[in-house]
């Protein structure tokens, strides 16, 4: 066998590219397993699973599966004059292609339906109770306390349930504490607040105990963001406005805290609403 520059890779992982760069003349290069490799040496027939005549550097070829492979380099055919240097280097398989999760569906939200509304006003209980800053009331909460009321759900909101002398905590310690379900709007405006702080801190208390259900609603935040403030918050099921019209939140919610107001056919049902 003629004189050549071999390269023993060790065991190497399928889809794996083997780089080979070349300095000088143009040469033969072979990517060989071990069996191949050794009908080389001794100068019988073999089987290139990649290389060829190479005459730009550098040179990549693609591992076809997992195992002990060689890389030859000889000038062979070439010029009597010609000389080449060269080497070798391995880069691992690319990562398998990522695959997006699907959106995690209300159904892991417990929702447990409150009691009937009684006479006594002080007594009213609500399907649901949405904690927003101010500055996204006009964009997204009262649009989702409308389109919930259009469904037929008790809302707690506070321009409904505010009036003047009101004492504003123990309004909001009532809305809490009489709904079955705590949508928090979260966005760069909310975690500057005070009271929507107040409000999340007591959705988190009745959440953990069981006796609320909390969903977040990512609004113009990532979930960097959302961890960097809270990184509880950020592991619960959720959604982002940025993925999903509030028509299209408010109806998931609907179906999930009340049920009822839909038949079998998945239509709202029009009586009692």
């Amino acid at each position: 066998m003629a004189n050549f520059q071999s390269y023993d890779l060790k065991q190497v992982k399928r889809g794996s590219t083997v780089v080979v760069t070349l300095k000088g003349s143009a040469a033969n290069v072979r990517l060989l397993n071990s069996s191949n490799f050794s009908a080389y040496k001794a100068g019988r027939r073999h089987r290139l699973h990649g290389g060829g005549l190479v005459k730009r550097s550098p040179h990549r070829m693609t591992v076809p599966r997992d195992g002990h492979w060689y890389v030859t380099v000889d000038l062979i055919g070439m010029a009597a004059n010609a000389r080449v240097k060269s080497s070798v280097s391995v880069d691992p398989p690319p990562l398998p292609v990522a695959r997006s999760a699907k959106p995690s569906t209300l159904s892991q939200v417990r929702a447990e339906l409150p009691p009937a509304v009684t006479s006594n006003a002080s007594l009213e209980v609500w399907d649901v109770f949405i904690s927003h800053a101010s500055e996204d009331k006009v964009a997204v909460a009262r649009p989702l306390r409308e389109a919930l009321e259009g469904f037929g759900v008790r809302v707690w909101f506070d321009e409904f349930q505010m009036g003047i002398g009101d004492s504003l905590r123990r309004k909001i310690d009532q809305g809490l504490a009489r709904s079955a379900f705590g949508v928090v709007i979260l966005s760069e405006h909310f975690f500057s607040k005070g009271w929507p702080q107040y409000e999340l801190d007591g959705m988190v208390t009745r959440s953990v105990s069981g006796e609320q259900n909390l969903l977040p609603i990512w609004h113009k935040v990532t979930r960097d963001e959302v961890m960097a403030e809270s990184p509880s918050l950020a592991d619960k099921v959720a959604r982002s406005t940025s993925q999903y019209t509030v028509a299209a939140i408010a109806e998931e919610i609907a179906r999930r805290v009340r049920p009822d107001l839909f038949d079998d056919s998945e239509q709202l049902l029009k009586e009692d609403l």
